[in-house]
């Protein structure tokens, strides 16, 4: 028996990188995964006939724009429970303070908390009493490194995943007592379509570099780690933010 046989595992921004590897990481322990996506319908296809199994699906909605509550209510009318939660879906815009006119900085700010932050927020709220109902659950949500060191170009998207790291903690002492444990899991630079930009631009040697390993993270170490947070046995870890980076940034 494979470690999530019967449970249902959702996972948010899964049709690229870490939610791709995820997705396909759960499968493979045996779940049943239903891949959100927000545009791309093509990619979450591509995932969805990829992943060992049956029984996967792939869901549409805008958790930038108050799509949680319709995107778990899809997943559990169709797959019939939500076990695990990933909060994995996110933005990363540049925003210079020194650069950015008032109105371009103020839309950055409104689009990135809404889609980093207020999405995940929204998605446990509407999760978490079905968990309740089912026995517990996993939530997991994906962080950055850059919660902990600065964004200096990318301020709402380091304040948004410091404020999903809180949220992540509130949460673990809010729901444990029901069965619902929660983790963080915070990467650095990871190989993915996001990140390609940095890593394969003219600062790609001094990103890799940051790191003693030589190189960003792979998407499928950072799938294992989340996967591995999920696993029935890992109950303790609840409240945790794990980090990911590489010893890129090492924090007390």
């Amino acid at each position: 028996m494979s470690d999530f046989d019967g449970r249902v595992v959702l996972v948010t921004g899964g049709s690229r990188g870490i939610g791709r590897a995820t997705c396909e990481e759960f499968a493979r322990r045996g779940a049943t995964v239903a891949v959100h996506y927000a545009t791309n319908e093509s990619a979450a296809r591509d995932v969805v006939a990829g992943l060992d199994g049956a029984g996967h699906i792939r869901v549409a909605a805008d958790l930038g724009r108050g799509g949680a509550s319709e995107l778990a209510a899809a997943t559990i009318d169709r797959l019939g429970r939500i076990d695990v939660l990933v909060n994995n879906a996110g933005i990363y815009e540049a925003h210079p303070v020194l650069d950015t006119p008032p109105e371009e900085w103020a839309a950055s700010w409104a689009r990135t908390l809404a889609t980093n932050l207020t999405g995940p927020a929204d998605l446990i709220h509407a999760v978490a009493p079905h968990m309740v109902e089912i026995g517990g659950g996993r939530i997991v949500n994906v962080t950055s490194r850059g919660a902990f060191r600065g964004e200096p170009d990318h301020a709402a998207y380091g304040a948004s995943k410091a404020g999903l790291n809180s949220l992540s903690q509130s949460m673990a002492k809010a729901l444990a007592p029901h069965g619902i444990y929660v983790t963080a899991v915070a990467p650095g630079f990871v190989e993915t379509d996001m990140a390609a930009p940095y890593l394969h631009g003219p600062r790609g040697d001094d990103i890799r570099d940051q790191s003693p390993m030589g190189r960003a993270a792979s998407a499928e170490e950072v799938a294992r780690v989340i996967v591995f947070l999920a696993t029935s046995g890992a109950e303790s870890t609840t409240g945790a933010i794990v980090d990911v980076n590489g010893a890129s940034y090492l924090r007390n």
